[in-house]
C-alpha cells in the first residue's frame, strides 16, 4: 500500500501511540478533581502545554486545548466576532479557506456580520493590496490560512501580519493546520493573534487540537459548562490525547527542517513528472517554494476526480480530492474555481500529499501507476 493522503490525516508516531496508551491506563483522573489522581492529570496537561509552547516558541498560558482544528477555527473566529462586535462587525477572510473557516464566516453573515472574501490569483495566493483595500473602520478580524489544504499554496502570512500590526483594533487569525511541522511559522515574532493547530495532521491522535491566542485577547466562549481551559473551553480535558499531541508536536518540530528539505525534493520529483503528461494540469505556482513541500495538486481535465482516485486505489495507491459529492453528483472545487480554473478542471482535481517517510522509489511507483491510469482513461474524458 502507498498512502499519499497525509493532508487528510497522518498515521500517529509509534511514540505517540505508546504515550496515549500509557496515559489512558495510568492517569485516568479528572483534571478538575482535587485528589491526587486529578492533580496528576492536571500536571500532565500543564507539562503538555509547556512542551508545545517550547516547540512553537509561544507562551504556555496562551494555549486552549480543543477537540481539533475545526473547533479551534470556530473558537478563534466566533470567539473574536462575538467578544468584540461592539468595535465593529466587519470581518475579512479569503475565498479558499478550509470549510471550518469558510462556513463559520457564512454563519456569522446570517447573524448580522459583514464579511469580505478576498480573491486569489491563479496560483491561489491572496494580494496584500486587496487586503489593505478591504479594511474599513468597522473591521475587527482577518483570517487567512497559512497553507491551503487543497492545493498547497503558501500565503504571505508574515507580510499580512506586518500590515495588520498597524491596525491595533484588528485581530489576525491564522489556520496553520497544514503548516505546523511542515514549514516555519512564528506566531509571537510575526505578531499573529490567534493560531489554530490540529494534532492528527502531524502524526498525533485524532480528536484533539489547540488554539494559541495572544496575551490580552479575550474570547467569547462557545461552550458553557465547568469553565475549563481558562473558561474558554468548558468540558473535561482529554488528557491522553493532549499528551499525545504534545509529543507529536515536539517530534515534528524537531524534524521539521530536515523533513522540509526532503519533502521539497520529493515534490519536485513529482511535479517534474506531472508536467510532462499533456492530459494533466498542475495547480498552484510553478515556484517550488511558494507551495507547501508536502502537497501536489493537479487536474485530469475532463475526467471526474473520483474515477481516478478509485482507479489508483485498485493499484494500492491512496490519494484524495477536495471535490465534494452530494447525492451522487460531483461538485466542482470551490478553491480551484476561485483560482480561475474552468469547471472541467475544478471538477477533476487530485491531491497527492506526502510524508517525510516517503522515498524516491515511492514517488516513482506513484508516477508510473498514475501514467498508466491516464493512458487507460484519457479516452473517456468529456
Amino acid at each position: 500500500m502507498y498512502y499519499f493522503d497525509h493532508s487528510a490525516t497522518t498515521p500517529p508516531f509509534p511514540e505517540v501511540t505508546e504515550t496515549v496508551s500509557e496515559v489512558m491506563k495510568n492517569y485516568y483522573g479528572n483534571p478538575s478533581s482535587l485528589h491526587q489522581l486529578g492533580i496528576d492529570a492536571e500536571n500532565l496537561i500543564r507539562t503538555a502545554k509547556h512542551v508545545m509552547a517550547e516547540s512553537l516558541n509561544i507562551d504556555s498560558e496562551q494555549l486552549i486545548f480543543t477537540s481539533g482544528g475545526t473547533e479551534s477555527n470556530n473558537l478563534a473566529i466566533k470567539g473574536i466576532a462575538f467578544q468584540y462586535q461592539n468595535r465593529g462587525k466587519h470581518l475579512i477572510t479569503t475565498e479558499i479557506e478550509h470549510a471550518s473557516v469558510y462556513e463559520s464566516f457564512k454563519q456569522l453573515e446570517k447573524l448580522g456580520f459583514k464579511v469580505t472574501y478576498l480573491p486569489v490569483d491563479h496560483t491561489g495566493q491572496v494580494s496584500i493590496y486587496d487586503l489593505q483595500q478591504a479594511i474599513t473602520d468597522e473591521t475587527i478580524l482577518v483570517s487567512v490560512m497559512h497553507v491551503n489544504n487543497e492545493v498547497g499554496t503558501i500565503q504571505p502570512i508574515e507580510e499580512i501580519a506586518n500590515l495588520l500590526f498597524k491596525y491595533k483594533r484588528i485581530f489576525f487569525h491564522v489556520d496553520a493546520i497544514q503548516s505546523i511541522g511542515k514549514i516555519s511559522i512564528f506566531p509571537k515574532q510575526w505578531n499573529i493573534d490567534l493560531v489554530s493547530i490540529s494534532a492528527h495532521k502531524l502524526n498525533g491522535p485524532k480528536g484533539v487540537g489547540v488554539l494559541y491566542y495572544r496575551d490580552g485577547i479575550k474570547l467569547f466562549p462557545l461552550l458553557s459548562g465547568g469553565g475549563q481551559e481558562g473558561g474558554y473551553r468548558s468540558g473535561t480535558e482529554n488528557v491522553p490525547q493532549i499528551v499525545g499531541m504534545a509529543k507529536a508536536v515536539r517530534i515534528s518540530m524537531d524534524k521539521q527542517k530536515k523533513n522540509e528539505d526532503h519533502l521539497y525534493q520529493l515534490r519536485k520529483r513529482t511535479t517534474d513528472f506531472i508536467i510532462q503528461i499533456p492530459e494533466l494540469k498542475l495547480n498552484g505556482s510553478n515556484d517550488l517554494y511558494q507551495m507547501a513541500p508536502h502537497i501536489v495538486h493537479f487536474s485530469f481535465t475532463g475526467m471526474k476526480s473520483e474515477v481516478i482516485i478509485h482507479a489508483l486505489e485498485k493499484k494500492g495507491i491512496y490519494v484524495s480530492t477536495r471535490s465534494a459529492c452530494a447525492s451522487g453528483e460531483s461538485k466542482p472545487s470551490r478553491v480551484l474555481e476561485a483560482m480561475g480554473a474552468s469547471r472541467s478542471n475544478a471538477n477533476s482535481g487530485i491531491r497527492i500529499s506526502m510524508s517525510a517517510d516517503h522515498s524516491n522509489n515511492d514517488i516513482d511507483m506513484l508516477c508510473t501507476q498514475l501514467e498508466q491510469v491516464v493512458q487507460e482513461y484519457k479516452g473517456f474524458r468529456k
